[in-house]
């Protein structure tokens, strides 16, 4: 497994957020997070990529040709550098810099004769931002954000792309755009672990899923029998 999560516990003071959560990210696949809101379900993102410390349990990088590490004891920027890229909710860009400057922030890790051309590939992936590098990136559309926050992370060369809600306050058609695109960016190499509000679409793009509620799993299956299962089409899938 490239990524393994086992018995993980993540508390906020005295409020259990997880509890015992067990995952598993196979290399190239999507894996999709399912739940309601309140589930745990950005905590164990951010648990991941270091912003959190977990109270219990362990969380395994296991990259194919490469030495098992235990990530949660890792600062945020350690984890960056194993091949771990986080895309917030909310996209959080940096508004008043240009897409351009956005973009090299994330790639600020990488050496200096790789930037230019990760920066490329990256324009090559989202052709809107070519045409708006020199934007401040504040005068972006939504989801010309979303697609910018997806292309910083892009820049650190990840192994694993962590996604929450990418297509949170998106118009219908550009969700279209932003799934294909992580369509795309997972059949091109990288793996993806996706929380997606959108629990159809999430289930349909992705190969494995998971439902998170009230801080446990509670099912894990493939997507597509998960897409069936008459548990998640009445909780999740409106009936």
């Amino acid at each position: 497994m490239l990524l393994s999560i086992s018995n993980l516990d993540v508390s906020y003071g005295p409020i259990s957020a997880l509890r015992g959560v067990n995952v598993e990210i196979a290399q190239g696949q999507i894996v999709a997070l399912i739940g309601g809101n309140g589930a745990g379900k950005t905590t164990l993102l951010r648990a991941i990529s270091g912003l959190i410390r977990p109270s219990a349990g362990r969380i395994v990088w296991s990259p194919e040709n490469g030495q098992s590490t235990n990530v949660q004891k890792l600062r945020p920027d350690e984890i960056v550098q194993l091949g771990i890229s986080h895309v917030p909710e909310g996209r959080q860009i940096f508004a008043n810099l240009t897409v351009r400057e956005n973009l090299l922030l994330g790639g600020y890790q990488q050496p200096h004769h790789d930037i230019a051309a990760d920066m490329e590939n990256v324009l090559k992936i989202f052709p809107i931002l070519h045409e708006r590098r020199s934007q401040p990136s504040g005068t972006l559309s939504g989801g010309e954000q979303q697609m910018l926050a997806i292309g910083r992370a892009l820049m650190a060369r990840p192994k694993l792309l962590l996604l929450d809600e990418p297509s949170l306050g998106l118009a219908p058609i550009i969700v279209r755009k932003i799934f294909e695109i992580i369509r795309q960016i997972n059949a091109a190499g990288t793996t993806v672990f996706l929380i997606e509000q959108n629990a159809r679409m999430a289930l349909t793009l992705a190969h494995r899923a998971y439902v998170l509620q009230n801080g446990q799993i509670i099912l894990a299956d493939s997507a597509a029998k998960l897409l069936n299962d008459p548990q998640v089409q009445s909780a999740y899938l409106g009936g």
